[in-house]
């Protein structure tokens, strides 16, 4: 297919809602093409759905179905991951290759079909094979059903952010030659908000986002992480944010100038337009607490209050340190859940699967990786480094397929069975915060800590109260996270680091949920036109 060009311009996403009818069912069509992208002064081709970048928002309301259409229009197999929704019983379309589906080839569809139950928020999409997730992704948001408020002051208008990196390089050619390498990929030129990184030095005409907002007026920020491999900072100059939601899940509000955002997650903020007149800067900065190279390059743009003369010099703000570990951690300590009697922290209070899973990085010998001396980085958890079957494990599973499952971690659990699981990081090459995603389900973050896991003294410590949920969770550089969830979801679901390189890597595994007695707690039949291997 003939690629066109667009040029990414500077967009004000302020969020004018369709009419949404409760209980209905939503119909997307995601083309996925090839466009040319300027960026950085200069200019190549990106894969796209739509020819957008970010891609298109998907909205729905809670309880909705939803089907969307994927065509391929690329050189590449596709696969889409619809990131938090919970998927009960509809494993078919969760997304990630070779582990619920195989790939959409060129020229081929496929059409993702799902109901949202019980869900309401902000979430994310993208791609879920090789590294095209670093333009292929956008926004999903969840409005409660109608007549149900939201538990926080209503805001006069929503906008989606969405973060996220910029190669220069055909971020394809930057894995392959990774891995050919035996050393870490280069790191991103540029972070951007919702598509632009502001003016950088090689790049000083780059344009960046505007927000324009007016004075006394209340905006809900619907932040998302879509970065490849980095945890972000953001901030607003002269401006405090009211933490509302994390991960599609409501939580105990609470102020803060600065939020931490790993890739995979989202983020709701109340912005509260209470300043004088002018432009403030906003920023996205990398954080990173270990001896790891990250893109150190700002993003920028501009809050913009609407009556504000030309040529107003912006008010600054100074991004944090990359290494602001005290920031970080009072950041994730002070999330809590709402737990309302209209919301309640269902957490698990005893556990039929206690696990303990290490994380981390190692060496494996690799004769021909003559950069890195003949060793490769790898990445496992409990030492095992996961490889992607040829056929998908859900696949593999529902037809009882043999043979497909070799150099593949897969944990079988009973169905309803509460599990705890330890995600304890290791330093074998270096201890670096890891954000674990679980597909399928969302869970609590009952305990956390530095250094190692004691499973004496830790457990009295535990939050059974009311511990955050959420669906992507930091392991802390060298530390521990406990995590407790119902296995409530039959069929096949992927735990994995959300830093895409650690996942390139293979800190990957699966958990495999049997059914439950009767349909109603059974794995649906798969569609079909699912994609075959």
């Amino acid at each position: 297919m003939e690629s066109s060009t667009i040029r990414i311009l500077v967009v004000v996403a302020i969020i004018h809602f369709p009419v949404l009818i409760d209980s209905a069912v939503r119909q997307y069509k995601f083309d996925v093409v090839m466009k040319n992208a300027t960026m950085l002064c200069s200019t190549k081709p990106i894969v796209t759905v739509n020819g957008m970048f970010p891609g298109p928002t998907l909205y729905a309301v809670e309880d909705d179905t939803v089907l969307i259409n994927v065509v391929n229009h690329v050189n590449y197999n596709v696969t889409i991951h619809w990131h938090g929704i919970r998927q009960l019983r509809t494993g078919w379309a969760d997304g990630p290759a070779y582990i619920t589906q195989c790939p959409i080839t060129t020229g081929q569809s496929y059409i993702y079909n799902f109901t949202i139950t019980g869900q309401r928020g902000t979430l994310l999409w993208h791609a879920h094979i090789l590294w095209l997730r670093s333009t292929v992704h956008g926004a999903i948001v969840i409005l409660p059903k109608c007549c149900v408020p939201y538990p926080f002051p209503k805001p006069d208008k929503e906008v989606v952010v969405v973060l996220a990196e910029w190669w220069k390089s055909d971020t394809e050619d930057v894995i392959n030659e990774a891995i050919k390498s035996g050393l870490a990929p280069n790191v991103s030129d540029a972070h951007t908000i919702n598509g632009l990184p502001g003016p950088v030095s090689d790049c000083p005409s780059q344009g960046g986002f505007t927000l324009h907002v007016e004075k006394g007026k209340t905006y809900l920020l619907r932040l998302i992480n879509a970065a490849l491999n980095e945890e972000l900072f953001f901030k607003i100059a002269g401006h405090h944010l009211t933490i509302v939601e994390v991960d599609a899940t409501y939580v105990k509000p609470f102020k803060t100038d600065t939020v931490l955002i790993s890739p995979g997650q989202t983020t709701n903020v109340l912005l509260f337009a209470d300043q004088k007149q002018g432009n403030y800067l906003v920023t996205v900065s990398p954080f990173m607490d270990a001896p790891i190279a990250v893109d150190n390059i700002t993003a920028t743009a501009t809050l913009n209050y609407i009556g504000t003369l030309t040529n107003t010099p912006t008010i600054l703000t100074t991004p944090l340190l990359e290494n602001a570990t005290t920031v970080a951690t009072n950041f994730v300590n002070s999330l809590r859940s709402l737990n309302s009697k209209q919301y309640p922290a269902s957490v698990p209070r005893t556990v039929d699967y206690n696990l303990y899973f290490t994380v981390g990085l190692g060496l494996n010998p690799c004769p021909t990786c003559k950069p890195g001396n003949g060793s490769r980085v790898v990445a496992s958890i409990n030492n095992l480094t996961f490889t992607l079957p040829t056929t998908a494990l859900l696949q593999a599973h529902y037809f009882n397929i043999n043979g497909t499952m070799n150099g593949t971690k897969v944990f079988r659990l009973a169905y309803n069975a509460n599990v705890q699981l330890v995600l304890q990081g290791t330093g074998i090459v270096a201890p670096e915060n890891h954000p674990i995603h679980l597909h399928g389900f969302s869970f609590y973050a009952v305990g956390r800590g530095p250094g190692n896991y004691n499973p004496m003294t830790d457990p009295t410590k535990f939050n059974l109260v009311d511990p955050i949920e959420r669906n992507t969770i930091g392991v802390p550089s060298g530390g521990w996270v406990a995590i407790r969830f119902r296995a409530d979801n039959p069929g096949v679901w992927f735990l994995h680091c959300h830093l895409e390189v650690h996942t390139t890597w293979g800190l990957k595994m699966a958990f495999l949920v049997d059914n439950g007695r009767g349909p109603n707690q059974s794995l649906l039949p798969p569609p079909i036109d699912l994609p075959k291997c």
